[in-house]
């Protein structure tokens, strides 16, 4: 099979980007008064300005010919039929099913699977009633007060990012943490001011042997034994999100107390499943379903709008532009909001894991850029950190500007200083200031002709750097839902286009299993194996010293 990078429709793109690479987006404005409302939308609680890109109508529709090209219908009907287009792994990708509010069947091997989907968010429910109500309490009868979601990946990233996000929403009576990283650090820290009568961990691994995490889990176990001191306390403080029945019972959780999931859903796209349970815990299941609906609503934007007016679509397509035709490496998520804080984290697995790829579904060796580093911090933080780099740096930056027309915190005049910040750098990165503009504005505050023209170089900005704005009326669990699942089809969008499978991470193997290998010669305090010379006196420093 040919790669995207062979057809008319790619070779027709590298020559328009010769052509468009040196037009001004100021001019493109000034030609076409009603640039900024052909180039936006509506979708799902969300709205898109796109203008503030270098392309033009007749890119779009080179772009869109692109899509037409690699069927992104035909691949976005098949994700949502359940076909397996997962093809490394022979599996269906449907975390859209995970939050189908329409109920409709889907059919994975002939068996819909919304009814196993539905009884799981009711057991979800019946136990999040439980603890948020009380009615569930420790070994020693104390109500909780504290979760703590032992996982890594997407069983960390997605909730612990909601749950930031939707922290105005959250009980006060019911805090919830997450552990991730097995430096010891991260346990120790989190549970230094927990008490453990009144502390629930949630062990999120389908298989039960993911490394970090049951580390983590087995460490919180020997926390509460030695402060209870009754193995019997594990049960009614430990529940599980897990497929391995038979190694959640062995570590001592009681299998009613374990959700399961499917293997249709991918890690990174798991929020939505019973790897959310701690967001159900920390806003509540009514919420937690308001953001599965929020989800579902970009779900049906995105399977049944036109390709032109189709949101995800559109930001994969412009993506693909940057990254493909204007050599764009980067990709900043810029949000104002400091409820989305981990937002940028979030899509950085998302992205990178999804399309971090260098072959095509079938084995071929791409010749083309593809998944970009993703990368971003929140508000004007990131002005007083890295926009110098976007402003000035000799490197296109594409970066998505996402804020909200209403805080939940309206102090004074905080929120319309910080948005007036969002616009102005959109405006700024577009716009820019020439030579002539630096200068005379240097002259204009008393500074000498010399200094002023060296002066006036360095205040030079080239603009014409690309940027998407999303607004949002206000951060709802819904509105929240819509974002998330925006980026996920943004995501499919650009593997579909690049021809891979972004639902696989074969990258992530290697280094697992070369770590089990050196683990066993720290333990053995001798460094056995095979390694480069570099890995091998790094290893015996640290072996020596250890000893020491």
């Amino acid at each position: 099979m040919s790669l995207v990078s062979q057809t008319p429709q790619w070779q027709a793109l590298q020559g328009h980007w010769n052509e468009m690479k040196a037009v001004r987006m100021a001019d493109l404005f000034a030609a076409d008064p009603g640039r900024a409302q052909a180039m936006s939308l509506s979708a799902a609680g969300l709205y898109l300005d796109y203008s503030k890109n270098i392309l033009t109508r007749d890119s779009l529709d080179k772009l869109l010919d692109l899509a037409e090209a690699v069927d992104l219908k035909g691949w976005t009907r098949r994700m949502f039929d359940g076909v397996p287009i997962n093809n490394t792994e022979d599996r269906a990708v449907l975390h859209i099913a995970l939050r189908n509010r329409s109920n409709r069947p889907i059919l994975v091997d002939g068996k819909d699977v919304m009814p196993g989907i539905n009884a799981v968010l009711a057991r979800m429910e019946a136990f999040v009633g439980r603890v948020r109500s009380g009615e569930w309490t420790g070994h020693t009868g104390k109500r909780i007060t504290d979760v703590v979601n032992i996982g890594i990946g997407g069983s960390n990233l997605g909730p612990k990012m909601v749950c930031a996000a939707l922290a105005p929403y959250q009980s006060e009576s019911l805090r919830v943490h997450f552990v991730s990283n097995v430096d010891g650090t991260h346990l120790v820290e989190t549970v230094r001011r927990l008490d453990p009568e009144t502390t629930l961990f949630i062990v999120a691994s389908k298989t039960f042997t993911t490394q970090e995490t049951m580390t983590n889990a087995t460490s919180a176990r020997d926390w509460l034994r030695a402060a209870l001191g009754d193995s019997a306390a594990v049960a009614r403080h430990f529940v599980a999100v897990s497929t391995n029945a038979g190694k959640v019972a062995a570590f001592g959780i009681d299998t009613a107390n374990m959700f399961g999931f499917w293997d249709w859903v991918g890690g990174r796209y798991s929020l939505w499943s019973s790897i959310g349970l701690p967001i159900a815990l920390a806003v509540g299941f009514e919420r937690f379903v308001e953001l599965l609906e929020g989800a579902h609503a970009m779900d049906e934007h995105f399977r049944t709008a036109p390709l032109k007016e189709n949101m995800p679509a559109l930001l994969g397509l412009i993506g693909v532009w940057y990254a493909n035709f204007a050599g764009a490496r980067t990709h900043a998520v810029l949000p104002y909001d400091q409820s989305l804080r981990f937002l940028p984290a979030y899509l950085q697995q998302g992205d990178m894991e999804s399309n971090g790829k260098r072959v095509t579904r079938e084995g071929v060796a791409i010749d083309y850029a593809t998944g970009p580093v993703v990368w971003g911090e929140p508000g004007t933080d990131g002005q007083h950190a890295f926009y110098q780099l976007i402003h000035q740096g000799t490197q296109m930056i594409p970066a998505d500007f996402i804020g909200a027309i209403h805080s939940h915190n309206e102090l004074g005049d905080h929120h319309p200083k910080f948005m007036a910040n969002f616009f102005a750098q959109t405006e700024a990165l577009m716009r820019g200031r020439s030579f002539d503009e630096a200068l005379a504005e240097t002259q204009a505050a008393g500074v000498a002709d010399g200094q002023a023209r060296l002066l006036a170089h360095h205040r030079t900005f080239p603009g014409n750097r690309p940027t998407n704005s999303l607004l949002m009326e206000r951060l709802t669990p819904r509105t929240l839902g819509a974002l998330i699942a925006l980026y996920e089809h943004r995501i499919f969008t650009q593997g579909v286009v690049w021809g891979i499978n972004s639902f696989d991470q074969w990258g992530v193997e290697l280094g697992k299993k070369l770590a089990n290998v050196i683990l066993a010669e720290i333990e053995g305090g001798k460094v056995t194996a095979k390694h480069d010379a570099s890995t091998k006196a790094l290893l015996e420093r640290f072996i020596q010293h250890r000893r020491r």
